[in-house]
Order: structure tokens, then C-alpha cells, then sequence
């Protein structure tokens, strides 16, 4: 989903009342990041705290590129890394995750082994159909077993874009929501829905509701699905102690535009790259009784940050044994606060660009290939910026392109390298560079190898539904990463 999306961030058509009215009775974070463009090393930050880089969510089979979990990739969450529920079950919390995991498939990165005590999803995106020879078609969990399979099981009509997952997502939400409320347990949930992912859906009565084609229809429903959710914490008599904060993984995906593609507002490029658009994110922050309402907060801030958050908010510390790059933002939440701090940029295994204050330092640009442009993908369409918007890897160590993000927040119009601005900023820049490429010890890569073997075949629980498919022998090889 895209920074705008959203009526609270200006989307024209006002199609989100819900999340509109959420950021009017709590904080709207406008400086908000993930940590990286990509959908599943952003997820693995969001829950260990840290770059991707550092948790192996990352590749080094080529430069700079994008790296995620496909059902024939070998690796995933490392054992070693500590996620948010596991450090939440010490203070006593129930956690579940709805919708996608996306931190690998195969058994042992279970997210019931990594801190979650409940599960009703998927492990990969929602592609297929699939034939169930070539490429099984991809299990739905309930907990430890697999209930069926996308398509088969949980239909999605490519045709049309119905499917009804977001409200079975929702429904489990609202119970879950009841049965801790019930045993006066605290809780943690993980509400990862992907409706706004191509391919797009919606439910029979979003369809067709929105200006703004399927995918509109599908914000909408997201958009409700919310609103459900926080009128039953106010129906329960629970908001005012539970802290609720909306974002996404990273930006719009521009390549599925104008059809299934959202929006980035006025930011440049879209999912898969780190120019903005790809990785300034909505973020609504709610917790009524204790944030003011209609606040408006341009800390900068990131996904890792709501690791610290939570477990802060939990009367937890984040582990002293490893480099945590998320923050507590409670001060800046509840007091209004900002805390000086760089976002780093990263794609796959090189850091790209880096935030301090309004300023932006580009180390590396590249939108993608030539190749793969002139195959029509495009992940800036309509967007060209001469010498910024590059189709090759174009290094600026030396002299970094810096961007000033409050005048010009569609990274169009470089600082000249002579300007006492330039100098001035960059001098700050560099000793904040420096000191982070100190402390940059990178973990082993999770997505260099990927073995048809290891797909979806045959998940536990497959037995009891007939559904468990033949796996081919393994194969393992480099996996291919072109963006």
C-alpha cells in the first residue's frame, strides 16, 4: 500500500473513512519507513528489529538486489534471530499472526516455532493458480496444519478479483480479539492481510464500490475491516489499553498500475526501488487515552521501531546482545517528542541511501535493468529523472546526489555539490555513515538458494485433506534475483 493511498494523506477520493477517522483520533506519522522495498525483508524487520541485512533477509548472489520468499527458496528466519512475540511471551502475552508470514515455508521457520502461539494464513503471497505438478498451489494454515489451498480451498476469482479472504481474516481477528479479552490475557496480533497485492481482491460487496478500480476496492475493504476491529476494542472496553498501529510493507507496487497498482502520493518511484515511493509508508499510531487526538508527528520513524515500541509498551528492554536498529517512539507518540535519528536504505546487500533530518543522501541509484525495462517492467512509470532514475547501477560514494525531502519531496532537483548547503549537510552525513558501516556485521544470507524440492508440496496436515503433492528431487542452485 502507498503513502497515498489513504484520505488522511490526501488520496482524492476519500475512500478510507475508517483509517481517516483513526489517524483523526490518534497520531499520523508523515516521515514513516520500512526497511526495504520488499515485502518479506521488511516483515522480518518489522519482527526482529533489525535491517534485513543483518538478519539474513537479504541476498549476496548479485549487487543491490531485491530478495524475497518464494516457495523454492531454501532459507528463512534464522533461529538465532529473536522476533517480537517470542520476547513478548516473558511478560505473559498471547500472540497471533493472521495473513501472510512470508519468513519461509519449509518446517522449521514455522512461526509457531518462532514466539506465535496461534496461526490462520499463508506462508507465500497468493499467486497461482498453480497446477499442483510443476508449482503446487500454496497452503492456508490454521495453527500447525495446513486447512487447504489457495484457489482450491480459499477461492480467488482471477477474472473478477472476488475472493472472501479479508473477511475470514477480519472474522479471525474479532475472535481472537474476544477470546484473550474473555481470559483477561494480554495479547499481541500480527494482522498481516495482502489484499492490496496483485493479485488484487475483494469480497462480492467491495466489488465495484470505489473510484478507484479493484484495487480501490480492495483499500476499501482493508479500510472497513479496520474499522471493524477498532470499534470492537471500544465495544469490549479494552481500547485504552491497547496500542494499535497501522503501515505497510513497502510502497505501491507501480508496476501493476494503473489497474492494481496504488498510490505514492508525491514520491518518487514505487515498491522495489529506495527512492521514496518505494519505502515511505502510511502509518497511523492509535491508543486512545493516551496519544492526543489529531496529532500529526514528523519524527522519522521505521517498522523496526514498532519491535522497541511494543516491547517498551510491554515494560520489556530489546536484547543487549545484538545491534537493534528500531527505536522507542513512545516519547515522540506521547509526548510529541523528536528523536534525532538516520533511516538507512538498503537494497539487498548495499545501502543505497540514507535520511538525516529533511536530507537525503543517495550513495547508489537504480531503478532496474535495461533489460528488464525494455520488457515492460517498470517501477518509475511516468517518472524519469535524468541521472536519478537510473537503468544501470550508478555508484555516488564519492560525491553522494543529496535531495532536500521538504522542498523537494520527488527527489528531482540534486543539491549542487558546490553549495555551502552541500558541504554543511554532507559533512554530518558521512560521520553518521561511517560510525553505522562500523557497526554493520551482516548475517548469513537467507535468499541465495532455491530447490523446487522445498515448495509446498506436501505441508503438515496435508495427509488428513489428500492433499499432499509428490515433491521432485532436489536441485538446489543460485537463485536469480533481476531486480
Amino acid at each position: 500500500m502507498g503513502w497515498g493511498d489513504l484520505g488522511a494523506f490526501g488520496e482524492p477520493s476519500k475512500e478510507t473513512p475508517n483509517l481517516d477517522q483513526m489517524a483523526s483520533e490518534g497520531m499520523l506519522f508523515l516521515d514513516f519507513y520500512t526497511a526495504n522495498p520488499l515485502c518479506s525483508p521488511s516483515r522480518a524487520a518489522l519482527l526482529t528489529g533489525r535491517l534485513p541485512v543483518r538478519n539474513g533477509f537479504y541476498t549476496t548472489n548479485a549487487h543491490a538486489r531485491n530478495a524475497y520468499t518464494p516457495q523454492d527458496i531454501v532459507g528463512g528466519i534464522p533461529d538465532s534471530e529473536l522476533l517480537l512475540p517470542e520476547l513478548l511471551k516473558k511478560a505473559g502475552y498471547v500472540n497471533k499472526i493472521i495473513g501472510k508470514w512470508h519468513l519461509g515455508h519449509r518446517p522449521q521457520f514455522h512461526p509457531l516455532k518462532h514466539g506465535f502461539d496461534e496461526w490462520f494464513g499463508s506462508p507465500n503471497c497468493h499467486f497461482g493458480p498453480f497446477d499442483n505438478r510443476a508449482l503446487p498451489n500454496i497452503p492456508v494454515y490454521r495453527d500447525w496444519e495446513m486447512i487447504g489451498r489457495y484457489y482450491e480451498d480459499f477461492k480467488i476469482d482471477l477474472s473478477t478479483g472476488e475472493a472472501n479472504l479479508t473477511q475470514i481474516y477480519l472474522q479471525e481477528a474479532l475472535d481472537f480479539i474476544s477470546n484473550q479479552q474473555a481470559s483477561q490475557q494480554p495479547f499481541f496480533l500480527y494482522w498481516a492481510i495482502d489484499a492490496t497485492h496483485a493479485p488484487v481482491y475483494a469480497s462480492k460487496q467491495f466489488l465495484g464500490t470505489s473510484q478507484r478500480g479493484l484495487y480501490g476496492d480492495a483499500v476499501r475493504e482493508i479500510d472497513y475491516s479496520v474499522g471493524k476491529i477498532l470499534k470492537h476494542l471500544q465495544k469490549l472496553g479494552i481500547s485504552e489499553n491497547t496500542f494499535v498501529f497501522f503501515t505497510s510493507d513497502n510502497g505501491a507496487a507501480l508496476i501493476s498500475a494503473p489497474k492494481q497498482g496504488g498510490s505514492n502520493g508525491p514520491f518518487l518511484c514505487g515498491k522495489q526501488t529506495t527512492f521514496e515511493g518505494g519505502m515511505r509508508e502510511p502509518a497511523i499510531a492509535w491508543w486512545p487515552g493516551h496519544i492526543p487526538a489529531g496529532g500529526v508527528s514528523h519524527q522519522l520513524g521505521s517498522v523496526m521501531d514498532l519491535f522497541s515500541t511494543s516491547l517498551s509498551l510491554a515494560g520489556l528492554q530489546p536484547p543487549s546482545d545484538r545491534q537493534i536498529d528500531g527505536i522507542d517512539l513512545l516519547p515522540a507518540i506521547l509526548q510529541g517528542k523528536l528523536i534525532d535519528r538516520p533511516i538507512f536504505y538498503y537494497r539487498g546487500n548495499e545501502m543505497m541511501a540514507v535520511r538525516v533530518g529533511s536530507y537525503k543522501a543517495h550513495y547508489w541509484t537504480w531503478s532496474n535493468s535495461w533489460e528488464e525495462y525494455n520488457k515492460g517492467i517498470n517501477f518509475c512509470p511516468g517518472q524519469n529523472v535524468s541521472g536519478v532514475t537510473t537503468h544501470t547501477q550508478e555508484e555516488h560514494t564519492n560525491l553522494p546526489l543529496l535531495f532536500h525531502l521538504g522542498r523537494d519531496p520527488g527527489e528531482k532537483y540534486p543539491l549542487s555539490f558546490a553549495s555551502d548547503e552541500y558541504q554543511r549537510v554532507m559533512a554530518r552525513i558521512s560521520i553518521l555513515v561511517q560510525e553505522h558501516k562500523v557497526t554493520m556485521v551482516p548475517g548469513v544470507p537467507q535468499l541465495n538458494v532455491c530447490d523446487k524440492a522445498v515448495m509446498n508440496w506436501s505441508p503438515p496436515g496435508c495427509e488428513k485433506l489428500g492433499k499432499c503433492l509428490k515433491p521432485p528431487k532436489s536441485e538446489p542452485k543460485k537463485c536469480v534475483w533481476p531486480h
